[in-house]
C-alpha cells in the first residue's frame, strides 16, 4: 500500500520507491514525453533522478514527487517542486514541475497536481514558486496559465546550450 504525502481527488503525491523505476523508466525512455528535454533517460539514468528527488525530499521537504492515480494505483509520472541553482539571475529559486506517461495526457491532470503542489508549497512557508518551459512547450506553458501563474519573461536556459531548439525558455511565477 502508498502512504500519500497529500492527495486530490485523483492523484496520490508520494516519495519514490525501487517499485517505481519500471514505470518510470518507460515514461523518460518516451521520446514524445522528453520532446522537450536534452534526451530520452536511460533505466539508470531514472534511478538516478528517483535517487536525487529523494535526497531532495529528505533535505528540503519536497522534490518532484511520486504520483499515482488514485483510482488504478498506477504510477502516472512525477509532479513536484525541485530546488533550481543553474547559472541564471532568477536563481536559486523553487521551480514546479511536471512529467507524465501520454496514456494520462489531456485529462487535467497536470494542471490538478500542480494546483496541489502550489497548496502544499504554501502550507510549507514557500513564498515564491517558478516554473520554465521550452518556448515551444506549448501545453507546459498552458499548465502554468491555468493555475494561476504569470508571465515574468524569456531566458536562455544555461544548461541548454547545446540544444538550441529548447534552449529559449518561458519563466510563470507565483508569489503567496
Amino acid at each position: 500500500m502508498n502512504h500519500y504525502l497529500f492527495t486530490t481527488s485523483r492523484l496520490g503525491f508520494r516519495t519514490w520507491q525501487s517499485f517505481d523505476l519500471d514505470d518510470f523508466a518507460a515514461i523518460n525512455s518516451d521520446p514524445e514525453v522528453m520532446r522537450f528535454f536534452q534526451k530520452p533517460l536511460s533505466r539508470e539514468e531514472t534511478q538516478a533522478m528517483m535517487d536525487r528527488m529523494q535526497r531532495m525530499y529528505e533535505e528540503r521537504g519536497y522534490c518532484y514527487f511520486a504520483v499515482d492515480l488514485l483510482e488504478t494505483k498506477e504510477l502516472i509520472g512525477t509532479i513536484g517542486m525541485g530546488w533550481k541553482t543553474f547559472e541564471s539571475d532568477f536563481t536559486p529559486c523553487v521551480d514546479i514541475g511536471w512529467r507524465i506517461g501520454k496514456t494520462w495526457w489531456n485529462r487535467g491532470l497536470a494542471s490538478e497536481g500542480a494546483l496541489a503542489c502550489l497548496s502544499f508549497a504554501q502550507q510549507n512557508q514557500i513564498t515564491e514558486v517558478v516554473s520554465m518551459a521550452s518556448i515551444g512547450n506549448t501545453a507546459s506553458i498552458q499548465v502554468m496559465k491555468k493555475i494561476g501563474m504569470d508571465f515574468w519573461k524569456e531566458f536562455d536556459h544555461s544548461e541548454l546550450k547545446n540544444f538550441p531548439d529548447i534552449q529559449r525558455c518561458s519563466l510563470y511565477r507565483i508569489t503567496f
